[in-house]
């Protein structure tokens, strides 16, 4: 969609964002995702089988993960992409755990010590039906961050992709920049989107992220956001380009945990590269570092009752 201090993070104004996400169509990896206030429990291991750049403790390995079966291996040959990994079982003490009141956490990562990362996928500009056709087939699980204005001529398309197991969450109604505005205008750009997605996909959304990550640390907008529903705002460490990754960490790798941003769209924006060619090759630079893509919500504990 970062002038907040944190050990990873790289920090970008929100000018830089805004000119980013004009070059590019929303957030891109400006100001965005810099945030890492992701909640874990004490006791938090470091990746298996090394030592963690978030910890600095190792881990024994754990048993090979079994081979992908051949009926997946075939739907992947499909689409000219070698399998991913399988993502391990969904952890029983979620390490990201939401309250029913009070400011909501922002966070860019999860801490784990699983070697996943999270998909999540914007806007919803591009509907492009090859790609219900290519996450059927691949059962790759992502999170989408609709823009209300952007998809209600067409909500039933993303109703195909919930059907996944894919879950819907808030961003805004028409993509606006919320640092610039007014205190009403950030509670009716969270609260009318709320209002919109609920009817449209049945469950209210549980998270928000704001356009360009704009905003994101401020009080106003947090106050909003617990206004509107939302129980946490979600920025992200890395935004899936054209053929390739911007990363924030300067090494340019991964790291378990970390939450990617993609987006809907189409070869109006990709410079002639369709929706699913682009997606196929942010797997590729997944599989590449041996990662797995797990379900974010399967990491986050919503609030009781």
């Amino acid at each position: 969609m970062n002038r907040h201090g944190w050990s990873r993070t790289t920090a970008y104004a929100v000018g830089a964002a805004v000119l980013l996400a004009a070059a590019t169509g929303c957030s891109g990896g400006g100001d965005s995702g810099a945030a890492s206030a992701a909640l874990a429990p004490s006791g938090t291991t470091a990746p298996a089988g090394s030592p963690s750049p978030r910890t600095g403790t190792a881990t024994p390995p754990p048993s090979a993960a079994p081979a992908p079966a051949a009926t997946d291996a075939a739907a992947w040959a499909k689409w000219n992409l070698t399998p991913l990994p399988p993502a391990p079982p969904a952890p029983a003490d979620k390490p990201v755990k939401l309250q029913r009141t009070g400011p909501v956490p922002v966070f860019s990562e999860v801490k784990t010590a699983d070697k996943v990362v999270f998909v999540t996928i914007d806007d919803g500009a591009e509907k492009d039906p090859k790609f219900v056709e290519m996450l059927t087939d691949l059962k790759v699980p992502v999170s989408m961050f609709l823009t209300r204005d952007i998809v209600k001529d067409d909500y039933g398309y993303f109703k195909k992709l919930q059907a996944l197991g894919n879950h819907v969450h808030n961003h805004t109604v028409d993509h606006a920049q919320l640092s610039k505005a007014a205190p009403e205008k950030q509670r009716s750009e969270v609260c009318d989107a709320q209002a919109a997605l609920t009817q449209q996909y049945g469950t209210p959304p549980l998270l928000f992220r704001p356009p360009y990550g704009d905003g994101a640390h401020t009080p106003a907008l947090n106050s909003s956001v617990q206004q509107c529903g939302p129980r946490a705002i979600v920025l992200w460490r890395e935004s899936m380009q054209i053929h390739d990754m911007q990363y924030q960490a300067a090494d340019r790798k991964l790291r378990p945990g970390d939450i990617v941003l993609a987006h809907f769209r189409g070869p109006k924006d990709l410079k002639g590269e369709t929706m699913t060619q682009m997606f196929g090759e942010m797997l590729a630079r997944i599989q590449e570092q041996g990662f797995a893509v797990a379900r974010l919500e399967d990491y986050i504990a919503a609030p009781a009752g």
